[in-house]
């Protein structure tokens, strides 16, 4: 993806640009003004951006967008605030999601790769792997036409490994995106892997739930 990044704090704006550009294409602002100019001048995939800003804030930014540019590349909303007027304000602005600050990098890239593929039209009610299939409507999971049995939470988890695949999610995400307390993240987190191989793995030939040492989990055929 190329994304702006829209951010007046320059120790936020530096972490989240030095994080995405390991694999995406980043230009950055530091304020409302050099932002929309930027926004309207170039073709972005993805917005970043930081609700209050010097000479423009982040909402009227958005407006602007919306209303006047007629450009609706989808926008992450970035703040302090958390109250719900304030995320309601965020999105009648014009804004497709809202983070509150402090964040993980790792679950701001997750956003802005799910935002993304919802404005490209890529949501499948079917995800496929190689011979893995999850019907995301009747939520049935089938591996070579056989239906695997798959608790919910561990749907869930399946889910957005292959929304992912072929890409490694990382560990710290599936931590705490799905455990909220940190104690057991770790535990639960291989347990439900653990059961996720015995389903999907134990009776095939051919392994798609890899572990990537240090990182984190995908979902795919292993290359030599």
């Amino acid at each position: 993806m190329r994304i702006l990044v829209i951010e007046d704090n320059k120790d936020i704006l530096a972490n989240i640009v030095d994080y995405l550009a390991k694999d995406h294409k980043v230009d950055c602002a530091q304020d409302g003004l050099t932002g929309l100019h930027l926004a309207v001048t170039h073709e972005f995939d993805l917005i970043i951006l930081d609700v209050m800003l010097p000479g423009m804030d982040g909402l009227q930014l958005t407006k602007r967008l919306r209303q006047d540019g007629n450009i609706f590349t989808p926008i992450i909303m970035l703040t302090a605030r958390d109250t719900l007027d304030d995320r309601l304000k965020g999105f009648e602005s014009g804004a497709d999601d809202y983070l509150v600050k402090p964040f993980s990098l790792s679950e701001l890239e997750a956003r802005a790769l799910a935002v993304h593929r919802r404005s490209k039209g890529l949501v499948r009610s079917k995800l496929i792997v190689h011979d893995l299939i999850f019907d995301r409507e009747s939520l049935v999971v089938t591996r070579a036409g056989t239906v695997l049995k798959i608790p919910p939470l561990g749907l869930k988890l399946l889910e957005c490994l292959m929304q992912n695949s072929p890409n490694t999610v990382k560990r710290s995400f599936l931590e705490e995106h799905f455990w909220s307390d940190a104690a057991t993240r770790a535990d639960n987190l291989r347990a439900h892997v653990h059961q996720l191989r015995n389903e999907i793995d134990k009776p095939f030939d051919v392994p798609l739930v890899h572990t990537i040492h240090g990182i984190g989990y995908r979902i795919g055929i292993e290359h030599a």
